[in-house]
């Protein structure tokens, strides 16, 4: 693998986690208009499955302000309809009492209205097919809806973290550590599927050039270098999360972790997460920057749970998460594809990732 050792068997380290699935047929239809899975629709997270149709039922936004206008709604007869209501709405749901939410649960089932559609993974299934549509996709005054949505909860769902490592020279018991995560959202349905180019192919194919480039220099390094690419990101951060509750070393002996997310632009330059924490590196980062313009700008940000280092930090591991800012902005959508990413930084963040790695190095 690259040359790279490993620290446990054939380099992985499983685990399993639950996760809600959409193997199957997915379908809407509002009136006469069948909608495109993926492009005009998709599934809400935790997304029951089943077939629905019925009357369309849009939700009276007076339940927010009058107490009439509850009361009726809360009287209103959902088994046979399915709801439709605002995003903004949706949200707003959780201010009023739980009968309210409770009450839209009886529906066939439920759409929300949504400006982007944005996919995500959930460890739960509702009771009811749940969508996300387009509000420039839904007819508008849609009277009759149908759906149907086939969900499988997947409990004890097996997959892994993937570990090699570069022993050190001098320091073999003391770790910087480069990190990305492999997965994305996959499949949704027959024919929609998700292909996470920036997130995180771009990550991954930074860290295995990485891996590569210290594999295949002559000189070993000075501190042992690991290369983890972690499962179950986008499920909550779950792969990383398991490996730093059984470490396959110990975590404080970490002296520095680079996590690589989202690196396929890089217009605006990068931004550091842990940037403001970490004073000291990030101003070698500036200062290796500054003297030799890999990047066109850093910007420094606090502490943020977004990516696979933010339980690494949790533990006091001295960690960044360095990602790339403009360009695209598809994201956790059918619209992330390789031959989409302008790969602007690409090859700047590299460099600079190696200057500062060899400093750390030197340390």
């Amino acid at each position: 693998m690259l040359g790279l050792q490993p620290f446990t068997p054939n380099y992985q380290q499983p685990f399993s986690l639950t996760v809600n699935t959409f193997p199957g047929r997915m379908a809407l239809r509002a009136g006469s208009k069948m909608l495109r899975p993926g492009k005009d629709f998709i599934a809400e997270p935790n997304s029951g499955g089943g077939k629905a149709k019925g009357a369309v039922l849009y939700l009276d936004t007076l339940i927010f302000t009058a107490e009439t206008a509850g009361t009726r709604f809360l009287r209103q007869e959902l088994r046979h309809r399915i709801v439709v209501l605002r995003q903004r709405d949706a949200e707003r749901i959780r201010t009023l009492p739980d009968s309210f939410a409770q009450h839209l649960d009886e529906a066939a089932a439920r759409i929300t209205l949504v400006s982007k559609l944005t996919a995500s993974l959930s460890e739960q299934q509702a009771h009811q097919p749940r969508l996300h549509v387009l509000a420039s996709s839904w007819p508008a005054a849609t009277q009759y809806a149908s759906t149907v949505v086939q969900a499988i909860l997947r409990p004890n769902y097996p997959t892994q973290n993937v570990i090699g490592y570069l022993p050190g020279s001098v320091s073999p018991d003391s770790f910087i550590v480069i990190t990305a995560h492999y997965d994305h959202l996959g499949h949704m349905g027959r024919r929609t599927y998700f292909p996470g180019a920036n997130d995180n192919a771009s990550g991954t194919a930074m860290l295995l050039e990485l891996a590569a480039y210290y594999a295949q220099r002559q000189e070993r390094p000075t501190m042992s270098i690991v290369f983890m690419a972690f499962g179950a990101e986008e499920a909550g951060l779950i792969g990383s999360h398991y490996f730093v509750d059984h470490p396959v070393f110990p975590l404080d002996r970490i002296r520095f972790l680079i996590n690589l997310d989202l690196l396929g632009t890089g217009s605006d330059g990068i931004t550091v997460v842990n940037g403001r924490q970490l004073a000291a590196p990030y101003h070698l980062l500036q200062q290796l920057n500054d003297s030799q313009h890999f990047v066109n700008s850093i910007t420094a940000r606090g502490r943020a749970a977004n990516s696979d280092h933010f339980y690494f930090s949790e533990r006091g591991v001295p960690a960044f998460f360095i990602y790339t800012r403009g360009g695209i902005a598809a994201y956790h959508d059918v619209d992330d594809r390789a031959d989409t990413l302008p790969l602007t930084a690409f090859s700047g963040v590299f460099k600079l990732l190696v200057e500062f790695v060899d400093n750390l190095l030197r340390d």
